[in-house]
């Protein structure tokens, strides 16, 4: 997405380096669809190598127990191996309507990749680097920030 966003300013500033103007116009699903295809094809290509490596995935909640040896239990089922690797994820807290209204109007990070659309007008909620270039992205695609 940032890319793209680069591509839209050097389209925006063509003229000023000697091109002819250019009418260009963003089609946010045709990116969307490139950009589901890309992840999609990078979380195949990741999980390949991991199974080429011998490395099982499990997924599920996990909680370490107290076992001697280094053991997880998942769905009730225990795990013991000399190196456990916990990837946690992360998910965005989002308030409940009674603490902000109009808080159910709101998406998060993960919200944005689902917009079928692009937005005519966003509020970006945040100083983190999540944030600064989604609100970056959002301006140079034509909303108004």
């Amino acid at each position: 997405m940032w890319n793209t966003a680069v591509h839209s300013e050097f389209m925006h500033d063509h003229a000023d380096y000697g091109f002819p103007s250019c009418e260009g116009k963003f089609n946010w699903r045709i990116i969307k669809e490139k950009r589901d295809a890309y992840v999609s094809r990078l979380n195949t290509i990741y999980e390949n190598n991991l199974t080429k490596s011998h490395i099982e995935i499990i997924r599920g909640h996990a909680a370490f127990t107290s076992d001697p040896k280094p053991t997880i239990e998942v769905s009730g089922k225990k795990y013991t191996a000399p190196h456990i690797l916990i990837a946690t994820g992360g998910v965005p807290s989002t308030p409940h309507e009674s603490q902000i209204p109009g808080a159910s109007l709101g998406i998060t990070s993960d919200g944005f990749f689902q917009l079928e659309e692009l937005p005519s007008r966003s509020i970006i909620v945040g100083a983190g680097y999540i944030a600064v270039e989604m609100a970056g992205i959002l301006s140079a695609l034509g909303s108004k920030t």
